[in-house]
């Protein structure tokens, strides 16, 4: 991956969102939710917070679920990704 993100902040590659409901309805496009969940692809080096280095969390290719709205969506090489910091990551899945 090309892109370096500085600090604190996280790149994230968000899953597709779901296209069909549980129980088989179709979704059209403008229905579906913007996914939550994303792989993380990239991480920064950390941050100094209070004069104490606060280290990453998380680790390239850890599956982890963000906040909404959080973010800076951008599109690199032809895919669709986020960049966040690392405090909007509000847990990791396993």
């Amino acid at each position: 991956m090309n892109i370096k993100p500085i600090f604190d902040r996280v790149v994230l590659l968000p899953k597709a969102p779901e296209e069909e409901t549980a129980s088989g309805i179709i979704l059209p496009t403008v229905a579906q939710d913007k996914s939550q969940e994303a792989k993380v692809v990239a991480i920064g080096d950390g941050t100094t917070f209070d004069g104490k280095d606060v280290g990453m969390k998380v680790a390239v290719g850890d599956d982890v679920l963000f906040s909404k709205y959080a973010g800076t969506e951008i599109e690199f090489e032809g895919k669709k990704y986020v960049i966040v910091r690392q405090a909007d990551i509000l847990a990791k899945l396993k």
